[in-house]
């Protein structure tokens, strides 16, 4: 596997930053302890209205993967489509990866 996205999830997963599961999610970010949650590309969409309303009453950055729920699921090792980080500087790094792709990809569909 040669993404920098997944594989740097899955080390967030491996140094136990790392949560799994909508309403786990949900209870990081209640708890003051998510930092970052991040969504597959195709999860359902009441699932990420509830996300997102959860992730603005707890002011916690969420953002969708271009990534799809099984993609995530094989680099963390477990289904999944919902994850929350939990340390900062994992989060920044993410991200930063992610905007840099968003970024990218924006730069393409352009030509």
């Amino acid at each position: 596997m040669n993404d920098k996205i997944l594989n740097f999830l899955g080390l967030c997963r491996r140094a136990g930053k790392l949560t799994v599961g909508n309403d786990a999610v949900v209870d990081e970010a209640a708890n003051g302890k998510a930092k970052l949650v991040i969504v597959s590309n195709d999860i359902s969409s009441n699932t990420e209205k509830k996300l997102k309303k959860a992730c603005s009453a707890y002011n916690v950055e969420c953002m969708k993967l271009n990534r799809s729920r099984d993609e995530l699921s094989a680099a963390l090792g477990r289904f999944c489509a919902v994850v929350a980080v939990l340390d900062e500087g994992f989060s920044k790094k993410l991200t930063q990866l992610i905007s840099n792709e968003n970024q990218e990809v924006n730069v393409y569909d352009k030509i």
